[in-house]
C-alpha cells in the first residue's frame, strides 16, 4: 500500500471520529457508489429534468454598467424583484467572475488538494469528499459591489440592477474544519490560500479562524450539484463575508503563516477611501435591506391595499429586526419577519401598507443580532468621512455600500429610485 492511499485512510478514519460517526455510517451525499455511471449525452426526454412553465420569464441580467474591470468578465444579476421566501433559485443565482470563461470541469478528474502546513497532505477526487459527513446550511453570497452607484454617478434603476449581486442557497457538502483537522494544522499556521481552476488561477487568503468556524467545501446546490458558473464540481462557501473569498472551481488550499497577498487583493479588490488610502482585507457584509415589491420600474395599479415585501441580510450574524418607512424616513414601523430567520442568510420581510395614491418613499432599514443597523446615505457619508455629492463623483473601487434604498412612488403608480433624490 502506497503512503498516498495510507493518508487517505488514515483521513478518512480520523475525520470520521472528529465528526462523531462510524465509518460504516458514510454513504455518497449523491446516492451513487464511486465510479458511478455519468451521463453520456446523448439526447433525452425533457420531461426527465423539469422546466418552468413557459409564461414565467424571470432572468438575470448581464451587467451593463461601462465601469472598466480588468479582473472581471462576467456579471449577470439575480431579479430578487421577482422572488419569493428566502432562497434563489439555482439558475437565478448571480455571477461575477475573476477570469475569463473556461470550460467545464469533469468531476471525475478533477481533485481537491489540501498542503502546506500540515501534517498529512492530501488530495481528495470529489467521490472521496462525498464519503465524509456533510452539512447542509442556508447562507447568502453577496458581493462587495453589491448596490453600488454607477461609474457615471447614477444610482441603477430596478431591485436587480442595485441589489443583484446577493443570491441565498442551501449549501452542502464538508465543513473545512474537519478537512483541516483531519490533516494536522501545524502550530503557527493562520491563514489559508484557496485556488480557483479557473484559467487565472484565481487565489485568496483567508483567515484561519473563518475556516475552522463555519465555512463549507460545498458540492451541492438546493440539493442539486453546484451549477457550473458558480463553481462545479466544488467550491468554498465563506458565509457572511466579501463574495470574493467564496472561492469558485476549487482545486488547492495551502494552510501557510500569512497572507500571499496576491495581485487581486492588493490591487483589483481593495476598497479605496476619499484620501487614497485602502483596506486590503474587508470581511464582513454589514447590515442591508431592500423593498422588492414595490420597487423601481414597477407600476401599482391605484389606491389600495398592497404588502410591502423585501430581503435583509447581514454578515455579521442574524436579522433581529427590519423597518419600514412610507413618508421618507419620518416614520417607522416593524416589518413581520417570515420564517425562517437564520443565521447569515436573506430574512424575508412583509409590511401591510395602505395606498393613498399620494407621492410616497418607501424604504427599509435592517439591525442584527450584534447590534449593527443600515446606515442612511448620509450617514455612511459620515462614516467614510465623505459629502454626499462623493457617492455621485467617485470613480474609485467603492464596496461595503450599504445604505437605506428609498423607492419614490408617484401618483401615478410609477416607482422610481430615489436614493440620490
Amino acid at each position: 500500500m502506497n503512503s498516498r492511499e495510507t493518508n487517505r485512510r488514515r483521513f478518512l478514519k480520523k475525520s470520521v471520529a472528529l465528526a462523531g460517526l462510524a465509518v460504516g455510517g458514510m454513504r455518497s451525499a449523491s446516492g451513487q457508489t464511486p465510479g458511478s455511471a455519468t451521463p453520456d449525452g446523448s439526447a433525452r426526454d425533457p420531461r426527465l429534468y423539469g422546466e418552468r412553465s413557459s409564461f414565467e420569464k424571470s432572468a438575470r441580467e448581464i451587467e451593463r454598467d461601462g465601469r472598466t474591470r480588468p479582473f472581471s468578465s462576467a456579471a449577470l444579476l439575480t431579479p430578487l424583484q421577482d422572488l419569493d421566501g428566502i432562497i434563489t433559485p439555482s439558475a437565478l443565482h448571480y455571477v461575477n467572475d475573476h477570469g475569463p470563461s473556461k470550460d467545464e470541469l469533469d468531476p471525475r478528474n478533477h481533485r481537491l488538494m489540501i498542503h502546506g502546513m500540515v501534517e498529512r497532505p492530501i488530495v481528495f477526487t470529489l467521490e472521496e469528499l462525498k464519503r465524509l459527513p456533510a452539512v447542509s446550511r442556508i447562507y447568502f453570497i453577496e458581493c462587495p459591489g453589491n448596490t453600488t452607484p454607477n461609474s457615471n454617478g447614477r444610482s441603477r434603476e430596478t431591485v436587480q440592477q442595485s441589489h443583484g449581486r446577493t443570491s441565498c442557497s442551501e449549501w452542502t457538502g464538508v465543513p473545512l474544519s474537519l478537512l483541516l483537522k483531519g490533516t494536522g494544522v501545524k502550530s503557527g499556521a493562520s491563514w489559508v490560500v484557496a485556488e480557483s481552476a479557473d484559467p487565472q488561477k484565481y487565489a485568496k487568503s483567508i483567515p484561519l479562524d473563518k475556516c475552522m468556524e463555519d465555512t463549507l467545501v460545498a458540492y451541492s446546490q438546493n440539493g442539486e450539484a453546484v451549477r457550473p458558473e458558480n463553481g462545479y464540481p466544488v467550491r468554498l462557501v465563506v458565509p457572511g463575508w466579501e463574495g470574493i473569498s467564496s472561492v469558485k472551481w476549487l482545486r488547492r488550499i495551502k494552510v501557510v503563516d500569512q497572507p500571499y497577498l496576491f495581485q487581486n487583493e492588493i490591487g483589483a479588490q481593495p476598497h479605496v477611501r476619499h484620501d487614497g488610502k485602502a483596506r486590503w482585507f474587508q470581511f464582513v457584509m454589514g447590515p442591508n435591506s431592500v423593498i422588492t415589491r414595490p420597487s423601481g420600474k414597477q407600476q401599482i395599479p391605484g389606491p389600495g391595499f398592497y404588502v410591502i415585501t423585501g430581503l435583509a441580510w447581514s454578515g455579521n450574524g442574524t436579522v433581529r429586526r427590519v423597518e419600514v418607512s412610507t413618508d421618507g424616513g419620518r416614520t417607522w414601523k416593524d416589518a413581520r419577519l417570515e420564517d425562517p430567520v437564520l443565521p447569515l442568510a436573506h430574512a424575508r420581510f412583509n409590511l401591510d401598507w395602505q395606498w393613498n395614491g399620494q407621492e410616497a418613499v418607501l424604504q427599509s432599514r435592517c439591525t442584527d443580532d450584534k447590534g449593527f443597523v443600515q446606515p442612511s446615505l448620509e450617514e455612511l457619508g459620515k462614516i467614510w468621512g465623505v459629502q454626499k455629492s462623493f457617492w455621485t463623483t467617485a470613480t474609485t473601487n467603492m464596496g461595503h455600500f450599504n445604505p437605506i434604498y428609498p423607492w419614490k412612488v408617484n401618483r401615478d403608480g410609477s416607482v422610481h429610485n430615489a436614493l440620490f433624490a
